[in-house]
């Protein structure tokens, strides 16, 4: 079975798990910052917990691909 498309999927998305990753150590960064600075950071804070959801649906992607590659 080819499964060529699966591993050019699998290594798009290990990118992808990358760049958020740096992106949410970003934004958590800045909510702890505005937090000490005793600003209003709710609304970043509700941004992070939506990036931190989409980064779960991606780990889980991730996990099922290799999961396709592995059999």
């Amino acid at each position: 079975m080819d499964n060529s498309h699966v591993q050019d999927e699998f290594r798009r998305l290990e990118g992808d798990v990358v760049v958020a990753e740096r992106r949410l150590a970003e934004l958590g960064a800045a909510v702890a910052e505005m937090k000490r600075e005793k600003l209003d950071a709710s609304e970043k804070e509700t941004e992070l917990e939506a990036m931190r959801e989409s980064q779960r649906l991606r780990q889980q992607d991730r996990r099922r691909l290799l999961s396709l590659l592995q059999r």
